[in-house]
């Protein structure tokens, strides 16, 4: 099947990263439901893409009526799925680990954790038994998923944890013909990150405070465009896309 007739579902579509994967994957062809929870943010990212090729739906990642309703809309509207993008996430407030409190924690678990896990059973769902069968799922992973900031435990945990999800589905998606990777992402300009290079910069883990660079956004939505355009016997089980200069490798 052409990219041309694929279908993919992006969750956090209205900025940042999400915004620039489904710019990428419907530049190379995807019609691509952008999903959020604000209207007008996925409406914009529409009218920045080609006409015709996107569908905006509001869902929230931490309700699971919500998500089902959302698949219910794709399946209804085109009959099948063929690449999700679980990307929708948040962080908790930078705090002492001691602090930070059980409903934050759940709150980043439910949004980053359990929503691609729910995403991902409803997207097993229609690729299992869809003509032709089978599709991909692309997780957005994290620099955070190797190493953590200071006072990130719940988005640290929770980062850790999509790898698994993502070896596990993969594993578990193979004899169904459904691929599964992750894109660990590094200081990406998104609106996210302004605090990387504006006031004191961020907090490093020796205490002190400094400016990072980052990287153009877009970086991240073509690594996930080719991904998503790989043929289904192929797979990116994961891929780093970071700020060259950031400081991640080696001490700082």
């Amino acid at each position: 099947m052409s990219d041309a007739k694929k279908i993919a579902l992006v969750t956090g579509a209205g900025t940042g990263v999400g915004r620039a994967a489904s710019l990428a994957l419907m530049n190379t062809g995807f019609t691509v439901v952008l999903a959020g929870r604000r209207l007008d943010m996925l409406e914009e990212t529409a009218k920045l893409g080609p006409a015709g090729k996107s569908l905006c739906v509001t869902a929230d990642m931490t309700k699971p009526d919500s998500i089902a309703a959302l698949f219910d809309k794709v399946k209804a509207t085109y009959g099948r799925l063929d690449v999700l993008f679980n990307n929708a996430g948040m962080g908790a407030p930078a705090v002492n680990f001691e602090d930070l409190s059980l409903e934050q924690w759940q709150a980043v678990v439910n949004t980053n954790l359990t929503g691609p896990f729910l995403c991902t059973q409803h997207a097993f769902r229609i690729m299992k038994d869809q003509t032709p069968r089978g599709g991909r799922i692309i997780n957005n992973g994290s620099i955070s998923a190797h190493a953590p900031r200071p006072f990130s435990a719940a988005y640290t945990s929770t980062k850790h944890a999509i790898t698994g999800l993502t070896k596990a589905s993969n594993l578990d998606g193979r004899m169904y013909d459904i691929a599964v990777g992750q894109v660990d992402i590094g200081n990406a300009a998104t609106p996210m990150t302004d605090r990387m290079v504006n006031g004191p910069g961020v907090l490093q883990p020796d205490g002190t405070t400094k400016h990072e660079p980052r990287m153009d956004a877009k970086a991240v939505g073509d690594a996930v465009a080719y991904m998503a355009g790989l043929p289904l016997d192929a797979n990116v089980l994961t891929m780093t896309v970071m700020a060259t200069k950031m400081p991640f490798v080696g001490r700082g």
